[in-house]
């Protein structure tokens, strides 16, 4: 049954937004994640107005006193959309690499095929980070809309703005949560948001955004492309990947090294491909990677190590 919100017109900001968006098909299973931002919340809603199943699933890594009040918002703009809703508590300790730690929980902890809220503004920034790492095109072509990963994310409203998903959550007068982390400048893509993007818009006169999501979409139809002529090389193969068009076997040999690292997967670096290849050209007779990964050679083949979960 519908609530007394979803049962009223949406407004024209969500329909409009709506048109651009990827969501299952209707009565289909939507779990959405839904942190209870602006982006998450929007959504949400879409999910609803999409005619699917929407369930709202909230992460709470008990890294924020906040926490609890985060899922009291997610809950009551579920229970106004009339979408099913439940928290999962995951645990994750202060430390190195918290940011990054924190996202492999909250994916690990998400129903497989989930749905999460990135928009076109995370899109650019997640270019330029890859950019800035050094990866190639599998890096620049950024997000896909899924199903992607080892666990089927899904993007649906990846070609909407911030600026949309904060008017539909309005629109629909839904209470929103401001996550204080994305002010602490000591994660970088914060200062990819805060200073880059602004200066970027300045020396360009435009907004780069657009660009830049529109670049990570030709990137992606070129980087789909290679996948398939990279298919049929074995990147354990030496003699395989010595004979195959270096841009194809590079295809190979990258998608080959994003196993073992956990859900989002990320592009092995430019640096890190590169050390992979001198094993492959017998100039190393092993490298090492991130994530305490390693590739050694012996009777011509490739092997990659993954250190075992803890």
């Amino acid at each position: 049954m519908l609530s007394a919100l979803a049962s009223q017109p949406w407004p024209d900001v969500l329909t409009g937004a709506l048109a651009r968006c990827t969501f299952p098909g209707a009565d289909e299973p939507a779990p959405c994640a839904v942190s209870g931002g602006p982006d998450s919340i929007a959504l949400l809603a879409l999910a609803v107005a999409a005619g699917c199943r929407a369930h709202a699933v909230h992460v709470d890594h008990g890294l924020r006193p906040s926490s609890a009040a985060e899922a009291e918002v997610v809950c009551e703009a579920a229970r106004a959309l009339g979408a099913t809703f439940e928290t999962v508590t995951v645990a994750v300790r202060p430390g190195p690499d918290l940011e990054a730690r924190a996202r492999r929980a909250r994916y690990e902890a998400l129903p497989r095929g989930a749905l999460v809220g990135h928009t076109a503004d995370d899109q650019a920034e997640t270019l330029l980070l890859n950019l800035m790492r050094g990866s190639g095109l599998d890096g620049l072509a950024a997000m896909r809309p899924g199903p992607a990963g080892l666990r089927g994310v899904r993007r649906p409203i990846l070609a909407l703005r911030r600026s949309e998903t904060a008017a539909i959550a309005a629109a629909l007068g839904l209470r929103t949560v401001r996550d204080e982390s994305n002010q602490d400048m000591r994660f970088r893509r914060n200062r990819v948001r805060a200073e880059l993007l602004p200066m970027l818009a300045d020396v360009s006169g435009r907004d780069p955004v657009p660009v830049l999501a529109r670049t990570a979409q030709l990137l992606a139809q070129d980087a789909e492309m290679l996948a398939g002529l990279a298919t049929g090389v074995d990147p354990t193969d030496v003699r395989a990947l010595r004979a195959a068009p270096r841009p194809v076997a590079q295809r190979a040999l990258r998608a080959w090294l994003r196993q073992g690292q956990g859900v989002e997967q990320h592009p092995p670096s430019a640096a890190e491909t590169e050390r992979v290849w001198q094993v492959v050209n017998g100039a190393a007779k092993a490298c090492e990677l991130a994530g305490g990964r390693r590739v050694s050679r012996s009777k011509g083949r490739l092997r990659l190590s993954v250190p075992a979960p803890v």
